[in-house]
């Protein structure tokens, strides 16, 4: 049965996505759907308990919501038409009247280099009608791209509710500031998130694109921080027009010197911009940001990688030297960099390969999650991945699956040891090697994947209820 057309959004939606982080949108299913999936939801908490990772084979209905095409069309306009829906998934459940601590997603327990570029997205779903009253999630705009949290906590001026009728949901930037408000009616309250990850950098524009060029929205919901060169920076890579930003900006040395002075700024909005902005004023300005990485304050080497990460083909061989740092937070920043620049960092392939051997395992995580971005030659970064599969550390182990996903067909010769990586003893290991089975496609890869789901299978009406019968 072929599914409905996605409905993609607009270039003003992507617009509010790129500079706010986040839209609130709206299924059309009927209240009837809603009452029976809050009704199976309601039953499932009581007598099992939250199902974690098995919400969607538990409760069988909300694969309709997945295959809406508001939901669809949205996941596609921001993460490609060959997204990922990631296996760590969970229902939140909010009863209290206190509100939940501010904080970013970490990811399944364990951390990385966060993306600006979207390539993870997170869908937040209401069952049911959820007015402000009952303790919809809070999202501060803008703040997608921030590590710190750039706010008051308790008086947080312009967060925005995803509050609506039942079946409204949040499409929100993995890496925004969100919490749970307070629920002062007492009545059950759902949320169910869903996580998603783009497999294919963009090449053209995927959503419902008329104007190609880069405009502000025409409005913000909340006043928020004005980021212009990363809001067109984002939307031209997005548009498949990889470092556009290289060499856009005054390159002259007054402007230079001025922005450098700001990469040290406290307010971590302030130094990103002056992160982007020296990434567009060409060789005077990668040389800065270069500088930048090897700076004492592990923060400030930190947010000029986001800026070498768009500053073109002239950042590939300072970053590759960089390699070679003494300081582990350098080299992660360095490895995360030269992934962003993608096919571009071709060169520096064997350098990243050489690291697989580095005894700290945040540098090997980034060098693997780096390989599957870059994706060639697939020859040497197939053969790499497949080393990474055999990792000790586990973070290592399930970053490669998901590089493999990134790497598709070209990752056949992996699929030997990605049969073994389903037996692995971590659920995420298990998890990315099945979807790079999948990815991969080949006849092989098929049967291994074929056999995996066979034997794992699990029946969603099988309860301490109901064991057998009917």
């Amino acid at each position: 049965m072929s599914r409905p057309t996605p409905v993609l959004l607009t270039d003003e939606q992507m617009r509010t996505f790129i500079t706010e982080g986040f839209l609130i949108l709206q299924t059309d299913f009927p209240e009837s759907f809603h009452l029976a999936l809050t009704d199976q939801l309601n039953h499932v908490y009581e007598h099992e308990g939250n199902p974690g990772n098995n919400l969607l084979p538990r409760i069988r209905e909300l694969q309709k919501v997945f295959d809406h095409p508001v939901v669809t069309g949205a996941l596609t306009s921001v993460l490609g038409p060959n997204y990922m829906l990631h296996a760590h998934r969970h229902g939140h459940y909010n009863a209290s009247p206190v509100a939940g601590g501010w904080h970013k997603d970490s990811y399944w327990g364990y951390k990385k280099m966060r993306n600006h570029h979207p390539w993870w997205a997170m869908i937040m779903y209401f069952p049911q009608d959820t007015p402000v009253e009952l303790g919809p999630t809070g999202i501060m705009p803008g703040t997608q791209n921030y590590e710190s949290r750039t706010f008051e906590a308790d008086n947080p001026e312009g967060e925005a509710v995803a509050s609506g009728k039942a079946g409204t949901f949040a499409l929100i930037h993995y890496d925004i500031w969100h919490r749970s408000t307070p629920n002062l009616l007492g009545r059950h309250r759902y949320m169910l998130k869903f996580e998603f990850m783009r497999t294919e950098a963009p090449q053209a524009p995927s959503w419902n694109c008329r104007e190609p060029e880069w405009k502000r929205p025409a409005s913000f919901s909340t006043p928020i921080v004005e980021h212009e060169a990363m809001w067109q920076e984002t939307w031209n890579w997005l548009s498949g027009r990889l470092g556009s930003l290289a060499g856009a900006l005054d390159s002259g040395a007054g402007a230079v010197q001025e922005t450098a002075t700001k990469l040290e700024d406290p307010y971590e909005p302030n130094a990103l911009n002056a992160a982007y902005e020296l990434a567009g004023m060409g060789s005077e300005g990668v040389k800065v940001l270069i500088r930048g990485l090897h700076h004492d304050d592990v923060k400030v080497s930190r947010t000029v990688a986001y800026g070498l990460a768009v500053a073109g083909a002239e950042a590939v061989a300072p970053l590759e030297q960089a390699l070679g740092s003494d300081r582990d937070e350098t080299v992660v920043h360095a490895a995360y960099a030269l992934g962003e620049l993608r096919h571009l960092a071709e060169q520096a392939v064997p350098s990243l390969v050489k690291l697989l051997d580095h005894p700290s395992p945040p540098v090997r995580q980034t060098v693997t999650e780096t390989l599957g971005m870059i994706g060639t030659p697939a020859d040497h970064v197939v053969s790499a991945l497949i080393r990474c599969l055999q990792d000790e550390d586990v973070q290592v182990r399930f970053m490669a699956g998901l590089a493999l996903c990134r790497v598709g067909a070209a990752g056949e010769a992996a699929v030997p040891q990605l049969e073994k990586a389903l037996e692995d003893d971590n659920r995420y290991v298990r998890a990315h090697a099945a979807e790079a089975l999948h990815y991969i496609g080949t006849d092989s890869a098929k049967d291994a994947l074929i056999r995996f789901l066979l034997n794992s299978r699990w029946c969603p009406t099988t309860t301490p209820q109901s064991t057998f019968y009917p």
